[in-house]
């Protein structure tokens, strides 16, 4: 007895061996679909046509995969010095509500002081904020009962909104924020001026001086 062979994909051997466990029509669907290919014709004992189907190994393709490449981040403002970042740095007018509170500290309590000094002050801010011991923002650290000077009855003064010292202070603080350059206070949470020594002062470890303030942790 001669007999006539024909090849399938591996996946189609798995599709033939799953449709011969559903009905008739489907296994003649299937026959309909696979009409067309070289069918070896033998039939057994009882006359019917048996086929054998030997599966073609499956060939494995080793190919290289291109990750998508993310666009490049903004690249920071570069700068030599503070002065010349604060240059750089413009800060909008319309401030939110949180960097407003913010730059005040940086205008009210540093004004006067070198960029330096104006930058430790908004850190110490910002350490606070981050800090459990202090409320969780920038408002709530500055508006915090007895901690900040120029605070009166819950309310910050009015800012001299024209004046070169609150631009500087906008552009501190949003330095500050956004971590462009690293103070010479970055983990101080307490500060005073050199004029005074508060009891507390002696219980916290000192970190810099800065002109006329002192910057503990």
């Amino acid at each position: 007895m001669s007999r006539k062979t024909y090849t399938l994909s591996a996946a189609a051997f798995i599709a033939t061996a799953g449709l011969s466990f559903s009905s008739a029509d489907g296994a003649g669907a299937f026959a309909k679909d696979a009409a067309d290919l070289p069918v070896a014709e033998e039939t057994d004992q009882t006359g019917q046509e048996l086929v054998e189907i030997i599966p073609k190994p499956t060939v494995f393709i080793s190919e290289e995969i291109v990750q998508p490449v993310e666009e490049a981040q903004q690249d920071a403002p570069q700068a030599e010095t503070l002065r010349e970042l604060v240059g750089i740095v413009d800060a909008p007018d319309d401030l939110s509500e949180q960097m407003r509170c913010l730059a005040g500290a940086v205008y009210f309590e540093s004004r006067g002081e070198p960029l330096a000094g104006q930058l430790a002050v908004a850190q110490v801010v910002i350490n606070r904020a981050e800090d459990r011991r202090f409320p969780a923002s920038y408002c709530g650290v500055v508006y915090q009962r007895a901690q900040f000077s120029f605070v009166k009855n819950g309310r910050m003064p009015r800012i001299k909104a024209s004046s070169a010292a609150w631009e500087r202070a906008k552009s501190i603080a949003h330095i500050a924020h956004d971590g462009l350059w690293q103070s010479e206070a970055e983990d101080a949470v307490y500060f005073h001026a050199t004029y005074v020594r508060p009891k507390w002062s002696y219980r916290k470890q000192r970190t810099a001086q800065i002109d006329t303030h002192i910057f503990y942790r």
